[in-house]
């Protein structure tokens, strides 16, 4: 039996692809043990592992000395603790979904002799990947094409973005082209920790609207717990139907339900909007230091499907007005909606899947075949 150690983050954009992959994993019988830090209790109570190992981690932000002493300090705790996990599990594989809580497993499996798969979720390469994927016997891709990666162009393997069970059942709901005699949905979200701008634009964009649009509109929208009364107080002065929470379990379903989806565009946003196959209005988080959200909207945006505005662009004006006008289009959202799909990659946990067992077996990248259980 193969024993597989997966380490993400403890955020939905880390852990969602790592779930996909764990339960691909799982069904083929073999074991894996989760590692994470203390943030993955928002969403990782229910991860398919026999076992989630919490090891000390931190991400390099400030420049000052004690800032980097306290980093380095809490990473080192992380590879001793790591190191331990690892001589408990014995894993065959030790697979990485990228950020810097993934650094201690990744240098304690290389220091121990295990083989190390990374997967990285964005179109351009993240700085603790561009570290750890030298390490790595294979570097696995969402996006064919990857900025940034050019140090292990001859070991990357283009798997796609492996999404849960719930997104692959989301994507068997056909696209409900809208009308103007029935609801208009709308869902509006901004990633694992909702966007400020969001509960700022929206319900002034939605003011601005067409009475007789407005009155159609029916909303779903994820909000920062510090931003939900002044979004439902404005959304309940505009009488609109709407649904409004930090959090949604069912955001795959809230997904496959839009006639339009208003969203950042982090990886797993992008990939479930591709796999769902949605129309879009993709709104890059502005302060990114890789740019990377605005790389994997361009991806999906060149295939036709989704539109890209910078947010310095979108003032709640001009929102209302791509609002009104994708409203007014049924036809051409669903189109689009066609395109993202066309793009969609659903068997990337399969694909990941492949990679990792042809790995963990001893075999090099360059004789693995996609889309070949091993």
């Amino acid at each position: 039996m193969t024993t597989v150690l997966i380490a993400a983050g403890g955020t939905g954009g880390h852990l969602f692809p790592a779930e996909a992959l764990a339960e691909a994993l799982t069904a083929r019988g073999c074991a894996v043990d989760l590692a994470t830090d203390e943030r993955a209790d928002r969403y990782g109570s229910a991860f398919p592992a026999r076992a989630t190992h919490i090891v000390s981690s931190a991400t390099l932000t400030g420049k000052s000395p004690v800032a980097l002493v306290r980093t380095a300090f809490a990473l080192a705790k992380g590879v001793w603790q790591s190191l331990g996990v690892i001589g408990r599990v014995k894993p065959d594989v030790v697979v990485g979904f990228g950020g810097y809580p993934t650094f201690p497993p990744l240098i304690a499996a290389f220091l121990r002799g295990v083989p190390i798969v990374l997967h990285e979720q964005n179109a351009v390469t993240g700085r603790a990947n561009r570290m750890l994927g030298r390490l790595a016997k294979a570097v696995a891709t969402s996006f064919p094409g990857l900025k940034h990666g050019d140090a292990f162009a001859g070991k990357s393997v283009h798997t796609g973005n492996p999404v849960r069970p719930t997104v692959i059942a989301a994507a068997e709901v056909p696209y409900d082209e809208p009308s103007e005699d029935r609801p208009f949905r709308l869902v509006v979200f901004g990633g694992s920790q909702g966007a400020r701008y969001f509960s700022e634009s929206l319900p002034e964009a939605v003011r601005c609207l067409p009475e007789a649009l407005r009155a159609r509109l029916d909303i779903v929208q994820q909000c920062r717990p510090e931003d939900m009364d002044a979004v439902t107080a404005a959304y309940d002065a505009l009488g609109l139907t709407h649904d409004c929470a930090p959090f949604f379990t069912d955001m795959p379903a809230r997904i496959a339900s839009a006639h339009l989806v208003i969203a950042r565009s982090g990886a797993s946003t992008v990939t479930e909007l591709a796999v769902i196959g949605r129309p879009s209005i993709l709104v890059p988080f502005p302060y990114a230091l890789d740019h990377d959200q605005a790389a994997n909207a361009e991806a999906l945006a060149a295939e036709g499907g989704a539109i890209v505005i910078r947010q310095c662009d979108l003032p709640a004006e001009r929102l209302a007005e791509e609002i009104a006008a994708r409203a007014a289009d049924g036809a051409k959202l669903a189109a689009t909606a066609q395109a993202a799909k066309a793009v969609g990659r659903p068997d990337a946990a399969a694909r990941l899947a492949d990679l990792v067992q042809h790995i963990a077996s001893g075999a090099d990248v360059q004789s693995f075949s996609p889309g070949v259980s091993q």
